[in-house]
């Protein structure tokens, strides 16, 4: 007991330091710029992955603004390669050790945060007084404040929303040129896709002279896209379903999901899924999309056709959703941009004198041609900012890639960032590549796209008791599935699979996500 109290009298001790610390400087302005007359320096780490290195430091707006705000950023990168080993090692450290400002979801995540909370300032009032392009963000994205308040009810860390981002995720492609070998017409229902897919094993769909070669559909593993025509629609692995009147429920343990299964036991069956499913990687699955000799895949869904079936790309298209039994169409996706809305992109650590400073910097971010070129790189080198108003990218050097030189110029996914959905058509992408090309798919399935279950945040004990319960139910439900679609017996094991579920925490684990998708709600308030 000695022990603990002198540990907590240490740690109050801390904590009244690193606040008598905190202090604005003389010269420093609520608006405008500079941001303060004196210099100021902050040190930002951020992870990276593998070699990337600090190539995106000298991004043009990143360089200018720091000379516009009269602040010296001190970067401070870590790789990927390392991070697992560093990261408790540095918040074991705790303010001694740790940076003035940790960007990036990558770098911390919410558990992080949240577990060691003593080393985190609360930003919600120093928002309000000194961010008015995120406070503006919030206005016109509730969902954005949201996202980033915490269970407790401060906000930690800062947001971002990417610009122009894909609505659809992966969405369902078939090979056109089959569907012409054999006269057939694009599959609209599940009853028309089993005709096709029947057709494409049993006639010789390449025009090879081998019957036998051709495989229906493919994928790894028996994802959650397969049964959208069902009404699964969990986009983010997260589980749940969001219901018509805002309520939530688990996804395996729904009818629509029963129903889904035992249609694709039927499909299986009939030899119209890949044998190999559940037992291949994605190198297996790519030899066969990609095939030197002939092409051999006729459905499936993917993020990007050209990605899986490249040398035989030309002969796929990407399809509206297929209609499910109750006639309606599902498309996993999410209507505010896939992997767009995204918290935990920038923390103050209690080691940070100049807090207001960071935000006032960090508030600049929250333009939409901030944003691009946060996203990309910088106006002038890698994007564009045309007469017209409207914004484009350059082509990437000769042997570069588009990616890998947007990731080489700028934060890419990581850092603040919104680009409102008014700006995002305001730039234009070019359809037949890259991000473009993922966005051009949206035209057949966006339409389709429910509201999905978001990212939420949670207690220190509620994602302590998250991690033991999701290990074992997570396993027990995948088990079953790859039993079910291979061998059948759903009906039969229903019953006794849901009773186990309960007996593994399913309630409890429910009851969690419950309370934490209703305080996302309030926090919309």
């Amino acid at each position: 007991m000695k022990k603990m109290l002198s540990l907590l009298l240490a740690l109050t001790m801390l904590l009244t330091c690193a606040s008598a610390m905190a202090e604005i400087p003389a010269t420093f302005h609520a608006e405008g710029m500079p941001i303060v007359d004196e210099p100021v320096s902050f040190s930002v780490l951020t992870m990276r992955w593998g070699d990337m290195g600090d190539s995106f430091t000298t991004n043009p707006f990143l360089v200018n603004l720091e000379k516009e705000a009269n602040v010296k950023v001190d970067w401070q990168i870590v790789s990927s390669n390392d991070w697992s080993d560093q990261k408790p090692i540095l918040l074991a450290g705790g303010e001694s050790v740790l940076p003035d400002v940790v960007l990036g979801f990558q770098t911390f995540n919410e558990s992080d945060i949240i577990n060691n909370v003593e080393y985190f300032l609360p930003l919600e009032d120093l928002i309000a007084q000194y961010m008015p392009n995120l406070t503006k963000a919030f206005e016109e994205m509730p969902e954005l404040k949201a996202i980033s308040t915490s269970a407790d009810g401060h906000i930690y860390s800062l947001p971002s929303r990417m610009p122009k981002r894909p609505v659809a995720c992966n969405v369902p492609v078939i090979n056109m040129k089959w569907l012409e070998n054999l006269n057939l017409e694009v599959p609209t229902t599940v009853d028309e896709l089993v005709a096709v897919l029947k057709a494409f094993k049993e006639q010789d769909a390449n025009g090879n002279g081998d019957p036998n070669d051709e495989i229906p559909f493919t994928g790894i593993g028996l994802g959650m896209d397969f049964l959208s025509p069902f009404g699964m629609t969990d986009v983010y692995g997260t589980r749940y379903l969001v219901n018509e009147d805002g309520s939530v429920r688990y996804a395996y343990t729904s009818e629509e999901y029963k129903a889904g299964l035992k249609w694709a036991h039927e499909l299986y069956a009939m030899g119209l899924i890949d044998q190999e499913i559940f037992t291949q990687d994605q190198v297996i699955r790519d030899a066969k999309c990609d095939d030197p000799n002939v092409s051999r895949v006729g459905f499936g869904y993917a993020w990007s056709y050209d990605a899986i079936f490249r040398r035989w790309k030309s002969e796929y298209a990407v399809i509206e959703p297929i209609a499910g039994p109750d006639g309606q169409r599902y498309q996993q996706g999410d209507v505010n941009g896939l992997y767009s809305v995204k918290s935990n992109q920038l923390s103050i650590t209690t080691a940070c004198k100049y807090p207001e400073v960071v935000l006032r910097w960090a508030d600049q971010f929250y333009t939409g041609e901030a944003s691009i070129q946060n996203f990309w790189g910088g106006l002038g080198e890698v994007t564009t900012a045309n007469a017209d108003g409207t914004y484009t990218l350059n082509n990437p050097p000769e042997g570069t890639s588009a990616d890998a030189w947007y990731w080489d110029r700028s934060l890419r996914d990581f850092g603040p960032k919104y680009s409102s959905i008014e700006f995002d058509k305001l730039i234009i992408l070019d359809p037949t590549e890259g991000d473009g090309l993922k966005v051009a798919m949206d035209e057949k399935t966006a339409q389709y796209v429910r509201p999905c279950f978001p990212e939420l945040k949670y207690t220190a004990d509620e994602y302590n008791e998250l991690s033991f319960l999701q290990a074992d139910i997570d396993t027990y439900v995948d088990t079953t599935r790859a039993k079910w679609v291979t061998e059948g017996g759903i009906d039969e094991g229903w019953d006794a699979y849901v009773q186990q579920l309960n007996q593994m925490g399913l309630e409890q684990m429910n009851a969690i996500y419950e309370g934490a998708y209703a305080r996302y709600l309030e926090a919309q308030k």
